[in-house]
């Protein structure tokens, strides 16, 4: 049976008769005695596991249609992950995506590093801009997090994942070859499901939308094509290394998730 020693890094794996070479620092003098031959301990490397925490907060991100918007949600998700992960007594950090830029934080197991982060999560929350290619944005962070997640990292990536479904599966795989990686999916209920049926105009600042809703046909056009999206998203994930979530806006039971 393995046992821990004090502080990170080492565990002990073994007792075994000393062999030539052995270093003797590491000789079990109790057991030693007792077996009147010499034995040594051998010990295993504590192979510790930082977590990244990706943190989608681009304009796509603000919509909702029931409890919160996207944006809120994804930040909800994040803070929860990154707790988990430091009550864990692990390294946390992430990279927060706005609309005109990404931050970058490096993991640290410190309460005030998870502070930092979540300061930018809430900060970039503030500063959208309608104006700004976000497929590049993220496109470019999903580099930086290859780039310094190499080995062994806990990867969670909390999106809509809008856009280019191949560029979003070729991130997450390759994530996947050294690193435990989560797609956390998060999705408004009205993305599933058109709103009851009625006439509808909708706006987006600049251009104005009418549409009926009672039209089965489009309904279930709608959905399908939901439901054909996030089908090839959990395709995407199927992997040893990786898993899927899915996380509406309107889920009230987010304490019984268990991120890690």
């Amino acid at each position: 049976k393995l046992s821990t020693l004090k502080g990170r890094g080492v565990d002990l794996a073994e007792v075994r008769a000393y062999q030539p070479g052995d270093d003797i620092r590491s000789i079990d003098w109790r057991v030693t005695a007792r077996m009147n031959k010499p034995h040594t301990k051998i010990f295993r490397e504590e192979r510790e596991r930082p977590t990244l925490i990706v943190v989608d907060q681009t304009q796509n991100m603000f919509f909702g249609s029931k409890v919160r918007l996207k944006s809120v949600a994804v930040a909800d998700f994040a803070t929860r992950i990154a707790w988990q992960t430091l009550a864990a007594s692990d390294r946390v950090g992430g990279l927060v995506v706005g609309n005109e830029e990404a931050r970058l934080h490096k993991p640290y197991r410190t309460t005030k590093a998870v502070a930092r982060l979540l300061n930018d999560i809430a900060d970039l929350n503030q500063s959208l801009s309608r104006e700004t290619n976000t497929e590049i944005t993220l496109h470019d962070a999903m580099l930086r997090v290859r780039r310094l997640a190499r080995s062994n990292y806990r990867v969670f990536v909390i999106s809509d994942f809008a856009g280019s479904l191949d560029g979003w599966a070729d991130h997450l795989q390759q994530l996947a070859k050294h690193n435990q990686v989560t797609a956390v999916h998060v999705f408004d209920p009205m993305e599933l499901e058109l709103p009851a049926s009625d006439h509808y105009l909708v706006t987006d600042g600049s251009e104005r939308l009418q549409f009926y809703t009672g039209d089965q046909s489009l309904r279930s056009r709608y959905r399908d094509q939901f439901e054909k999206r996030a089908a090839l998203l959990t395709q995407a994930c199927q992997h040893d290394s990786m898993r899927y979530l899915s996380m509406s806006t309107d889920r009230t039971e987010i304490d019984s998730v268990q991120w890690l």
